[in-house]
């Protein structure tokens, strides 16, 4: 797409705004960057340096005639697809693009997509370790800090993207070359007005007319599953055995069906770094990708023998008084936090949940806890939801703790082997972020426990 002389509105002066205004820029458009909050002293130098590009910034509102004057509008994840700016846009007939889009309509170089409600993170980064190990130039990017605009200028063979429900809400024309969808549960109801709109922000990159050349696909979760039919284009799954195309466990072996119907192994399961089955996942998701592309065995199998997950993801933080402490602050839903309690299965372990309530159902979490887990400590306003749920399935031993720190102090007490902090919760009624909260109970337990 030409941008040239083009009259563009990016909302939100925000990172991945910055980064798309910069490109189209440099593409000879006129942007002007709009945010609707106000003006801060620490936004003046950014302001200024924005300006020297050609970039216009207005702060405190978007105004009617920035949005109605625009040949395009490119916006943020943040912003709600039904809030009124979008209204004003479509009344007037104003294409809105996100961020991915720009950066696709902008390069040749193919994309390789991450989506699904868990573990995006660990597998984007897991994916783009092992195409780097092969030889090939990579950069994850995306919903994982990165802009993928910032990396216009740089000479690689992919993207590998982490896209969220967010972004691919917001996407018109993305169609990456493989996208894989990991695992599916409700999540962001809200943002979105409902399931049915969450569950097709993420399927439409897979189905419809910007479809990926390859699907990958988990073969054991049946929401995921059900796309297959209407996948258009090649078909790779993961989680079972099928004819061909297909990564799966057999005899504790991580293993790939060809296209021809011959099986290579990868790696025995004992060998790889990560812990949980919702990191064998993630593991044969990214190994489904790598696949697609051509990459050997061999680099493969010496990355996920190595590979360090990501902060704030099962992450193991210190030993200390014969007990194992893990971060697990990016488990902001029952989901994820399921996924990591049942890494612990037949390990003597305490648990440390709460925060603000996303208010999914308990009954699975719940269940993963008694089955895993010998003491629980809930803080934070989720504290009489998770405590009613538990006692009233029979599980009895409850503390409550009047903060972080206090918490962490409680779990110190306690006979077990390891801690694990998995809150199911999103961390706003204490800290401004999931990754502040892990980093205040890495430095607690690295400084004020030993």
């Amino acid at each position: 797409m030409d941008f040239s002389n083009k009259k563009i509105c990016v909302l939100g002066l925000s990172k991945s705004g910055i980064a798309a205004a910069k490109q189209l820029a440099l593409a000879g458009a006129s942007c002007l960057i709009s945010e609707k909050r106000e003006k801060t002293e620490e936004d003046d130098a950014l302001i200024e340096q924005l300006k020297e590009l050609g970039i216009e910034v207005e702060m405190g509102e978007h105004k009617k005639e920035t949005i109605t004057q625009s040949d395009f509008i490119i916006t943020s994840p943040g912003i709600p697809p039904k809030a009124d700016v979008f209204n004003l846009a479509k009344v007037k007939a104003i294409p809105v693009l996100s961020e991915i889009d720009v950066a696709y309509l902008l390069t040749k170089t193919p994309f390789l997509a991450i989506t699904g409600t868990n573990g995006k993170t660990t597998t984007t980064k897991l994916l783009a370790e092992i195409i780097q190990k092969s030889g090939r130039k990579t950069q994850a990017c995306g919903n994982i800090g990165l802009p993928p605009c910032d990396l216009l200028q740089e000479e690689l063979d992919y993207f590998t993207l982490e896209i969220s429900s967010f972004q691919a809400a917001t996407s018109q024309y993305f169609m990456p070359y493989a996208a894989c969808f990991l695992n599916y549960s409700p999540d962001h109801i809200t943002w979105h007005g409902s399931e049915e709109e969450y569950f097709d922000a993420k399927a439409q990159l897979f189905t419809g007319v910007n479809a990926a050349e390859w699907a990958v696909l988990n073969a054991k979760d049946s929401k995921v599953i059900s796309l297959k039919d209407e996948c258009e284009e090649n078909i790779f799954t993961f989680g079972k055995e099928d004819e061909n195309n297909c990564v799966y466990i057999e005899d504790d072996i991580i293993k790939y069906k060809n296209e021809d119907g011959e099986i290579e192994d990868i790696i025995p399961v004992a060998e790889v770094s990560l812990i949980g089955e919702h990191n064998l996942e993630n593991i044969m998701c990214a190994v489904s990708m790598a696949k697609i592309i051509g990459v050997e065995n061999e680099p493969i199998a010496e990355v996920l023998a190595t590979f360090a997950p990501p902060e704030h993801r099962l992450e193991f933080v210190a030993e200390v008084g014969g007990k194992k402490y893990y971060n697990d602050s990016k488990a902001t839903n029952t989901d994820a936090a399921i996924k990591a309690i049942n890494a612990f299965e037949g390990k003597k372990t305490v648990l440390i949940a709460g925060g603000r309530d996303k208010m999914t159902p308990l009954d699975d979490f719940v269940a993963a806890i008694k089955e895993n887990i010998d003491y629980v400590i809930l803080l934070g306003e989720a504290t009489e939801r998770f405590e009613g749920a538990l006692k009233k399935a029979g599980y009895k031993n409850i503390d409550r703790a009047d903060g972080f720190t206090a918490a962490i102090d409680m779990a110190s007490q306690k006979d077990v082997d390891n801690v694990l902090l998995a809150p199911a919760c999103a961390s706003f009624d204490m800290f401004k972020s999931f990754e502040e909260r892990g980093d205040v109970f890495k430095e607690y337990v690295r400084e004020k426990l030993q």
